[in-house]
């Protein structure tokens, strides 16, 4: 009786590829239907030009102008299928029919060793976080700038609203015939005045003990 147990099939490893360059009009899915005949592929990402731009636009009524990446990363199911498949098109046409977008240009791609997916996605996650707190520190500086604005709006009006009142209060006063307290042409000035200490030399000069002169001359005059 044959008791050997049936050997357990050993699990896949995948592996992880680099795109340095994806061509006009390629998207995930012209990725995934280009890699697919050499090996299964697993996620796909790639890097748009542009991560501002949410909504596609359009070129002409009925057709959607196709979104513009710069790299990517696939993964195969299979780490060996990966290494092969990086190995065999690393600089080669991507080719199809003459009439295709992409006859002209060259697969840029390359096996990462011991690379993670998960490695991608955290590095994703850091990059998200750092756009996100370069947003916050630009919209915080472009409030800081739009309140100080605001403010010396709001001072220029008090300080119009100021001299309008003192125009009319000029003109009041010529109407009845006094003088006006100042020229109509000269401009409000705010004058501060600061109380002024008594210089020291001064005080010490009025301190200083005097002597008469009869007793100088007694001192010096009997010779």
């Amino acid at each position: 009786m044959d008791v050997t147990k049936p050997k357990k099939k050993k699990s896949l490893s995948p592996g992880v590829c680099y795109l340095g360059r994806i061509p006009p009009r390629m998207d995930h899915k012209v990725v995934r239907h280009l890699l697919s005949p050499y090996g299964e592929l697993d996620k796909i990402y790639l890097v748009p030009r542009n991560p501002s731009a949410q909504v596609k636009k359009r070129d002409r009524p009925g057709k959607h102008q196709m979104d513009s990446y710069s790299e990517g990363w696939v993964e195969f199911k299979d780490k060996r299928v990966a290494k092969r498949v990086a190995n065999m098109l690393n600089g080669e046409k991507i080719g199809g029919k003459k009439r295709s977008a992409f006859y002209y240009d060259l697969w840029n791609i390359k096996y990462l060793s011991k690379f993670k997916w998960d490695d991608l996605t955290g590095e994703i996650a850091f990059k998200n976080a750092e756009r996100e707190q370069k947003l916050a520190l630009e919209i915080s500086a472009a409030k800081k700038e739009q309140d100080f604005y605001i403010s010396k709006v709001d001072t220029s009006r008090k300080l119009s609203a100021i001299e309008e009142r003192m125009k009319k209060k000029r003109k009041v006063q010529e109407e009845s015939g006094t003088t006006p307290d100042v020229p109509v042409d000269q401009p409000l000035k705010v004058v501060r005045q600061f109380r002024q200490k008594t210089p020291v030399a001064d005080s010490a000069a009025e301190k200083k003990p005097s002597v008469s002169r009869d007793l100088l001359a007694g001192v010096f005059g009997s010779s």
